[in-house]
């Protein structure tokens, strides 16, 4: 027996990293999944977004694991292709479980200098893209009768400050505030809420020269050996970034049985950066 036999899980930025890896752990404990991610670019970001093919991979990956998956284009920015996207989800599957809100971006910048646009992008995808991803899923989840959970992909950037984030660690802050307030609202339907609060993980959102000039600006052309030597001084764990897989240990408890009483909790997944 999966811990997650017979229910349906809703995943944003599925294409890849994370999110990626969340839906085939899920699958392999039992779950169906509808998944969306998108092709759509944003200039702010420095680095290369999922495309197509990901999303492909994911889908392969899952239908491997002899479960079924709805996968859609969809930007979290977009509320009707949200909408659409979940609507054909549960049409195809009968219900709703589980929201796993994990799409984001990165975009180091300075915090006086960074534009308009990238301030906006931020807030618009990290921030507003999460409140519209819960309110295109979570009412299906509240018709279901049979209560449920919901994750959100926050970062250790909610908690401890770092030079150039001020828009990302706005953006993910934010995020556990709405988190618990939604805790409070959905209680009395069984419906836990909780978010993860990551260190450095090994995705392309991290690896990439934007992110390695932000760890190690004394050097003209850092590379990713630059990066993790200061990454390690970050955790107090001897890991310079954790792997996605380490992210889905964490969310696959809260999503299942095994954490059926524990909602409005900010869950650390940061190999001791906090301390």
């Amino acid at each position: 027996m999966g811990k997650l036999d017979g229910r349906v899980a809703f995943i944003t930025g599925a294409g890849r990293g994370q999110g990626r890896s969340h839906a085939i752990r899920f699958a392999r404990e039992g779950a169906d999944i509808i998944a969306i991610d998108t092709t759509r670019k944003v200039d702010s970001v420095p680095y290369r977004l999922s495309d197509a093919d990901d999303l492909a991979e994911t889908v392969r990956a899952v239908e491997a694991t002899g479960r079924r998956i709805v996968a859609r284009d969809a930007d979290v920015r977009d509320f009707p292709a949200l909408d659409a996207a979940v609507r054909e989800g549960v049409d195809a599957f009968g219900r709703l479980d589980i929201v796993v809100a994990n799409a984001g971006i990165s975009s180091p910048a300075p915090t006086l200098e960074m534009s308009e646009q990238t301030w906006q992008d931020m807030i618009d995808i990290n921030l507003t893209g999460v409140w519209k991803s819960l309110k295109a899923a979570v009412p299906h989840v509240i018709s279901s009768g049979r209560g449920g959970a919901v994750v959100i992909t926050s970062s250790l950037a909610a908690m401890h400050a770092n030079e150039n984030t001020a828009h990302y660690s706005a953006s993910k802050a934010g995020l556990v505030m709405l988190m618990k307030v939604m805790a409070k609202e959905l209680a009395p339907q069984d419906i836990r809420v909780n978010t993860v609060h990551p260190t450095t993980v090994a995705t392309e959102m991290i690896l990439n020269d934007a992110t390695y000039h932000l760890f190690r600006p004394d050097l003209e052309h850092p590379d990713r050996a630059d990066f993790e030597e200061a990454a390690r001084t970050l955790n107090r764990l001897p890991v310079a970034a954790l792997e996605p897989e380490d992210i889905t240990d964490t969310v696959l408890h809260l999503v299942s049985d095994d954490a059926k009483f524990v909602t409005g909790t900010a869950q650390l997944i940061d190999a001791g950066g906090a301390l």
